[in-house]
């Protein structure tokens, strides 16, 4: 489990004092990239093939609020990733300074070709480095149909 933590500033709060959703999402995208980072996938690496990650969805789920002026660790597994390496999820767990469970988030992604703007496969050697992540109790290896299991399509205004 990768774990970083974070200090909650005064602009990670809202009106009602606690820290907002947008924070939450901040915090987990800091976390992914230290996470990516650390394992091999940095600017460098993600340069050389023209690829960057995209999220396709964030399901949160808060259980306890946070508050300024106290810590927040913020963990990391991957609960999945597909065979040539387009897909991943991740899930993040938030946990305030007496290790209380605050919230929940599963989180799916892949990698794009930045000049093609289309998803991609990962390179062999940055698929045998995600091959190697450490991986939750309940991983599983992702399919294209896993990206749709919300049912989820665009409609369009007109």
């Amino acid at each position: 489990m990768f774990k970083k933590e974070f200090e909650i500033r005064w602009s990670d709060v809202d009106a009602n004092r606690h820290l907002a959703n947008s924070a939450y999402t901040n915090f987990m995208s800091h976390t992914r990239m230290a996470f990516l980072i650390e394992s091999g996938f940095g600017m460098k690496e993600l340069a050389k093939y023209n690829i960057g990650p995209v999220v396709f969805y964030e399901h949160m789920f808060y259980f306890k609020e946070a508050f300024m002026g106290k810590p927040l660790t913020v963990t990391l597994e991957v609960s999945g990733l597909s065979e040539d390496g387009t897909f991943f999820m991740f899930d993040h767990n938030f946990y305030n300074h007496k290790g209380e469970h605050l919230a929940h988030c599963e989180m799916l992604g892949a990698w794009m070709d930045l000049k093609g703007r289309k998803l991609t496969d990962l390179p062999g050697d940055l698929l045998e480095i995600a091959n190697a992540f450490p991986k939750a109790k309940h991983y599983k290896t992702l399919t294209k149909e896993d990206t749709r299991k919300h049912g989820k399509k665009p409609v369009n205004l007109n």
